[in-house]
């Protein structure tokens, strides 16, 4: 048979492609939108002037080194810029090291409700996605290292989760990691670690320093306010960088992007005013949403995954009777929790808003 058109290689067509949460809703209604863990308060405004700065010189090429991000983000954690690779959002890091230890024949680990993005990358690469099963909604070391075989390449977890908002002490993610072969790497993305203030949490910047097979990923998408720029940044050990430099694009940051993540990180005290926010308004969420009846996943991030057991309701028609009223919240039934919803953190009004719309919902499905 002679082919008619290009054929997509084999396991391509197999992937689910992402989805992202809905950003409107019908009828014009001005959205509450909580479906995509954006920070309520916006990006820096220093980072907003550098953006219109840099829009000045469009017609340059930016660094392809991102230098002054790179820098930036070194003196914030005391880092060597060399060690750190900067990339369009988490999500392009996530490929490229899937992209530059990932092939047929190799496996990939990532946990039940573990972001998608891991799927994703690990079967564009070729490779064979394995999954761990979870702990009460949170990562279990032992699950994971139970399911190492000969041809585990990557292990990937997401620390604090997405969906689920859970996080493992620092102690279990040094247990996984003494738990796995030298050459297997483990990826730690920490895209929701600014948000994290337990005691025994640690990002993974101890374990890439002390470790030639540990990788952390981090993000300017949620605290930082800067989605719409798509910057992300990987410290890694120096063999580890070395590989992404090769493969990822000579230019996949813009100038107003480097300019901009350069200005955000520098300015603490609109980070911290956000850490604020997140601190004072995610309890208050989870008190609400518990006195309505629903069963809430004790979170450490910037949202709340929140279940309708035990409750006359169910989340698809939450989540249609949400949009009717202007609320868009996160269906996660991709990520096996058919029967829960996420919702963002957000401002004190779209907050209040989202609540009272979820108690007038359960109020008519009693």
């Amino acid at each position: 048979m002679v082919a008619t058109a290009p054929i997509a290689r084999p396991g391509i067509l197999d992937i689910e492609a992402y989805v992202p949460g809905e950003s409107k809703v019908p009828g014009g209604i001005k959205p509450a939108k909580l479906s995509s863990n954006e920070t309520p308060l916006g990006p820096s405004p220093k980072a907003v002037e550098a953006y219109r700065a840099a829009a000045c010189e469009l017609e340059r090429y930016p660094d392809g080194q991102a230098t002054l991000l790179r820098n930036a983000i070194a003196r914030r954690y005391g880092l060597d810029p060399g060690r750190i690779v900067c990339g369009a959002g988490s999500d392009e890091l996530l490929g490229l090291l899937a992209r530059g230890y990932l092939g047929p024949g190799d496996e990939a680990i990532y946990t039940t409700h573990g972001f998608l993005v891991y799927r994703i990358a690990i079967l564009t690469n070729g490779a064979t996605p394995v999954v761990a099963p979870e702990s009460d909604l949170r990562t279990d070391v032992a699950a994971i290292l139970s399911r190492v075989t000969p041809r585990t390449r990557v292990v990937f977890i997401a620390n604090p989760n997405n969906p689920t908002g859970t996080y493992i002490p620092i102690d279990e993610v040094r247990r996984l990691r003494a738990g796995l072969r030298d050459d297997i790497l483990l990826v730690l993305d920490a895209a929701y670690a600014e948000y994290v203030g337990r005691n025994d949490y640690e990002a993974g910047l101890e374990l890439v320093a002390t470790t030639p097979n540990t990788v952390m990923t981090r993000t300017f998408s949620k605290i930082y306010g800067l989605a719409g720029l798509r910057i992300g940044w990987a410290y890694c050990p120096p063999g580890v960088a070395d590989v992404l430099n090769r493969i990822r694009g000579p230019f996949n940051l813009s100038a107003p992007a480097i300019a901009s993540g350069a200005a955000a990180i520098e300015d603490v005290a609109h980070m911290e005013r956000a850490r604020r926010h997140n601190d004072e308004w995610r309890p208050w969420v989870e008190r609400e949403l518990d006195k309505l009846g629903l069963t809430v996943t004790e979170s450490v991030a910037n949202f709340v995954l929140f279940h309708f057991d035990g409750t006359e309701g169910n989340a698809d028609d939450a989540d249609s009777y949400l949009k009717s009223q202007g609320v868009i919240l996160r269906k996660v039934g991709a990520y096996g929790l058919p029967n829960a919803l996420r919702m963002t953190i957000g401002s004190e009004n779209d907050n209040k808003r989202a609540i009272a719309a979820l108690a007038q919902y359960l109020k008519g499905a009693a």
